[in-house]
């Protein structure tokens, strides 16, 4: 029988979270805070346990997520600074010519926004958008889209950025295993919200490049090497895969000491991988290419500003999740959605999609649904690559339907030179492409994986 008492508790608390949103436009991580007290209080929790469950969910989720991100943040901002985003972007153009430079463009952005912000990435690569249109005379859509596919997929899809890092470790799901599910349900989600949606749309909304764009001198500097940039890309995702493997029961035959398995499992930890990415880059990227050391730290410093907040934001994220847990109110979740027939899979899509188009941040959606279905999975059994996929179906859920009330949707507009009503034909028809095909390849690979 159903505690309705539980019931209506979790859905005044997340009626409270998006009135503190979207009415008195409350910081999301002070909001998230306010409504997991709520929701306790609601419960019935006796009010010093909520405080101690705050701590405990609060430390719980930064002693993972706090590091991972701000060693992913840094790397970005030494491979932003060093030209390397302009050198690999240019090299994909140069092997695909300019005939498949769409499908140029969602590869680059699809492997930039690993290491780079999703705004960070789209500014520094806009200009390449800019001066294929004006080379060509298409549609500035034909090549922007998929930019921003690639782009957006992997901010949400993808580990290290920090999305799915923190759903992942809400979730107690393996990095490895989301890493790979990532790629299989992003890249049929980057074709089709990408290249093939941009052909369909550029032949029905013709977009200049804007007026006020002046193009930039080449640089002097010598950009470092594509192989070099690809190499740093890869090595942090090549460890963490293999920490997977070696856990998996082909991994566990390999005829290895422990001792040895112990020493690659810690290379493989996302730590020690993001660490070694970054000594690389720092002298690779740095050093070696004539930044001072006062620079280096300059840049590195600059780039936790905005990790920080999504930290913050991604704490308060687990704080829900433990309050849920601690008064039974996710076990609540799951009955209900059980005897509605819905799978976890269905409840992270919708919970995530729904919080998604009503105030907008995908960060906020991604947090506050993976808490809700951490909750609903407590004593779940779940294999590893199911609960990855569940990540997915979040990430998938949280990109959907970006509109006036998400910074992007400016972004895009401001920088294409959309109107609204063009950028929600376009950027917010994108985004839910994305999010359906990805949502549809986790139920496809959760039936055959």
């Amino acid at each position: 029988m159903f505690d309705y008492t539980l019931l209506l508790a979790v859905v005044a608390g997340i009626a409270l979270l998006l009135l503190l949103i979207l009415y008195f436009r409350l910081q999301a991580f002070l909001s998230l805070l306010i409504a997991s007290i709520a929701v306790g209080l609601l419960a019935g929790m006796p009010p010093m346990d909520i405080i101690l469950n705050i701590q405990k969910g609060m430390g719980s989720t930064l002693g993972f997520i706090a590091v991972v991100v701000g060693l992913g943040a840094m790397f970005g901002a030494i491979l932003e600074s060093s030209g390397g985003v302009q050198s690999l972007a240019g090299f994909i153009l140069r092997k695909t010519g300019e005939k498949r430079a769409s499908w140029a463009l969602a590869a680059t952005g699809f492997l930039v926004s690993i290491p780079v912000f999703f705004d960070v990435a789209f500014v520094i690569l806009v200009p390449v958008v800019y001066a294929l249109q004006k080379k060509t005379g298409r549609s500035l859509l034909f090549y922007g889209i998929p930019l921003l596919a690639g782009l957006a997929v992997t901010h949400a899809f993808i580990p290290p950025t920090p999305g799915p890092v923190a759903v992942a470790d809400i979730l107690g799901a393996d990095l490895g295993m989301v890493i790979a599910a990532g790629f299989m349900a992003g890249i049929p989600a980057t074709i089709v919200g990408g290249p093939l949606f941009a052909s369909f749309i550029a032949k029905r909304i013709h977009i200049e490049t804007p007026a006020s764009f002046i193009e930039a001198e080449a640089t002097p500097q010598k950009l470092p090497s594509p192989a070099m940039i690809l190499g740093l890309l890869g090595l942090p995702l090549l460890l963490i895969l293999m920490n997977t493997y070696l856990d998996s029961p082909l991994g566990a035959a390999l005829p290895l000491s422990e001792g040895v398995k112990s020493w690659i499992k810690m290379l493989g930890h996302p730590f020690v991988a993001l660490i070694l990415a970054n000594l690389l880059a720092w002298y690779l990227l740095g050093v070696k290419r004539g930044f001072s050391r006062q620079e280096l730290l300059a840049i590195t410093s600059s780039s936790l500003g905005p990790a920080g907040l999504i930290i913050l934001i991604t704490g308060a994220g687990g704080v829900f999740k433990q309050i849920l847990t601690e008064t039974g109110a996710g076990k609540m979740l799951a009955e209900v959605m059980t005897s509605y027939g819905l799978s976890a899979f269905f409840f992270a899509f919708l919970t995530a999609a729904a919080i998604r188009i009503l105030q907008g941040s995908s960060t906020v959606a991604m947090i506050t649904a993976a808490g809700m279905t951490a909750a609903f999975l407590e004593g779940a059994a779940f294999s590893d690559m199911h609960r990855a996929l569940v990540v997915i179906a979040i990430a998938s859920g949280a990109s959907i339907l970006s509109h006036v009330n998400d910074s992007g949707f400016w972004l895009v507009s401001r920088y294409f030179g959309l109107t609204e009503r063009q950028t929600l034909r376009s950027w917010s028809v994108m985004t839910t492409l994305i999010a359906l095909t990805g949502f549809g390849m986790v139920l496809l690979l959760s039936m055959i994986l």
